[in-house]
């Protein structure tokens, strides 16, 4: 083109075709691009029918589980009324999708499976028309319109929310806190957000982002994206649901070393024989799931006293008078799964000797700095109400009274604890080690270490927390701050986040992230109960 003045009539003609073979080019570009559209929504119609069947061969295989497990019948109820409801919304993406077809297309019965046989991909102006969004300024609302669609999702959301918080009151629907937390969020992902951005002055709404001046490929995409979004979601809900029943009956969460022996008093030039094994007990056991009776015939399980159920084990207390040998014996009756209970038959033996001191702390034989480490001390012939017991060394001190204390420490080392009754000593001082608080590792969406993740399960990641695998005191180190960093289209992108929570940058990194990507969450620094601040081991993540 000339840059100014008269131009030649060549001039003019060059000019012209310019303008022609760019028009040109502009068209095949949009080609190009809605022959993609027609390639994705293939792909999700494909992926909802795929969803759809494995749904449904999930949910028959969980109604027949109901009849060896009962305890599984509240959790299969409420999957059923959760597939309703995500049953009705599919249904009505489907009906609001018809009609923009229809609108789109000029007939009554458009093909709404295969996109490619579509004579009006590139029509822009009826989706928006038939959806109430023809003015980004004016969003109009209606049957079968954006608006209404946005209302319906809202209510579907809060549903199946109010649904789960009502199981969580009922022992027979009762989640785990995890499984509870991460199907929140999952049916959170499903609510509808507009990102407040602005244009022209417009506030751009969920509606508008979504569907206004879309060419009508892409509106089918994203009513079939729902679609499968809503067939996920109940994916989800199947698969947490079905294995409910059988996580919270019993959970053996708690490994202790026994040792078994005939007898601890043993004559000089007997053997002593023991049996050593791990055993496995779990807090959640309660009097309704176990009974320990003492004095039970174990031939009927007839008659015997109940004792006290704490952390899945039976707490026996019995005062002692006679010096020698004492046995005892009763049964424990088990919960099975079925409902019915098993019987196993017990006895044991114990001696009771002259005045000696034992301490034993009812964790571990070490004491950790910042945490309550709980201690037991008895003396044989003594009432604990007249034990006075002294701690000394390592910054330790001590609340508590009858026997059962509670001991906090501020440095590590050996403490020496002292055992008296109405000031007559009842033994030599017992030493106790006390170690600092182990590290913790971090962890990012329940994984730690270096693991492979779906693209899917980016978005759902809201922080990093730091966990102590196997470590038996209530001990929380709360993440302060960490770094997040991936190398996105060639280039390494790293953001500082303080706090445990991912920050907007943090987030664009990981929507950002492609398959095949790494993400690192390094420089993690918590803090722990003892006031130090530790960096701890970070985790990779390897989209795949």
């Amino acid at each position: 083109m000339a840059g100014g003045g008269k131009e030649t009539p060549r001039q003019k003609m060059i000019g012209m075709m310019y303008l022609v073979l760019t028009a040109l080019l502009a068209m095949n570009v949009s080609k190009q691009i809605l022959k993609g559209y027609v390639t994705v929504n293939e792909s999700l119609v494909k992926s909802r029918e795929n969803l759809a069947e494995n749904n449904k061969r999930v949910t028959e295989s969980f109604e027949h589980t109901i009849n060896g497990n009962p305890a599984a019948a509240g959790y299969f109820e409420k999957a059923k009324e959760a597939q309703k409801l995500l049953k009705d919304m599919e249904t009505y993406v489907d009906q609001v999708k018809l009609n923009v077809l229809k609108e789109s297309e000029g007939t009554l019965q458009p093909d709404t499976v295969n996109l490619k046989y579509a004579q009006r991909l590139d029509n822009y102006d009826d989706p928006s028309r038939v959806l109430g969004v023809a003015e980004p300024g004016a969003v109009v609302g209606g049957p079968l319109s954006a608006q209404e669609l946005k209302g319906k999702m809202e209510k579907l959301v809060s549903s199946l929310i109010s649904m789960l918080d009502q199981m969580q009151t009922n022992p027979k629907t009762k989640l785990l806190g995890d499984d509870y937390e991460s199907l929140k969020r999952k049916i959170n992902s499903l609510k509808p957000v507009s990102s407040g951005a602005k244009e022209d002055g417009v506030v751009m709404t969920w509606e508008v982002e979504n569907f206004y001046h879309l060419p009508m490929a892409a509106v089918v995409c994203n009513f079939n994206k729902m679609a499968a979004d809503l067939k996920n979601t109940e994916a989800e809900i199947l698969n947490i649901f079905s294995g409910a029943s059988g996580k919270l009956a019993i959970k053996f969460d708690k490994l202790s070393a026994k040792v078994i022996a005939p007898s601890s008093y043993i004559q000089a030039g007997q053997p002593y024989t023991a049996d050593i094994f791990l055993a496995a007990s779990s807090s959640a056991m309660t009097a309704d799931q176990m009974q320990v009776l003492i004095g039970a015939d174990s031939v009927n399980a007839a008659g015997g006293t109940a004792v006290p159920i704490q952390d899945g084990m039976g707490k026996y207390t019995v005062n002692t008078g006679g010096q020698g040998e004492q046995k005892i014996n009763g049964i424990i009756k088990f919960k099975k799964p079925d409902g019915t209970f098993e019987n196993y038959p017990w006895h044991a033996t114990y001696m009771v000797a002259a005045p000696a001191v034992a301490v034993q702390l009812t964790k571990m034989n070490v004491m950790y700095i910042g945490v309550d480490n709980p201690i037991m001390v008895s003396a044989a012939g003594v009432s604990p109400t007249d034990l006075q017991v002294n701690i000394s060394g390592c910054g330790a001190t001590k609340t508590g009274g009858n026997g059962k204390f509670v001991v906090r420490a501020t440095s590590p080392g050996t403490c020496m604890v002292s055992v008296s009754a109405k000031g007559k000593s009842q033994g030599p001082p017992q030493p106790v080690r006390v170690k600092k608080i182990p590290d913790p590792v971090a962890k990012v969406g329940g994984k730690t270490g270096n693991v492979e993740v779906k693209k899917v399960e980016l978005g759902q990641i809201g922080g990093v927390g730091a966990e102590l695998a196997g470590f038996d005191f209530d001990a929380k180190f709360v993440v302060i701050s960490f770094e997040l960093s991936a190398v996105v289209k060639g280039a390494l992108k790293s953001v500082a986040c303080p706090g445990n929570s991912v920050n907007s940058e943090a987030r664009s990194i990981l929507s950002s992230a492609g398959v095949g990507s790494k993400i690192f969450f390094e420089n993690v620094k918590a803090k722990g109960p003892d006031g130090t601040i530790r960096n701890i081991p970070g985790v990779t993540l390897k989209v795949k």
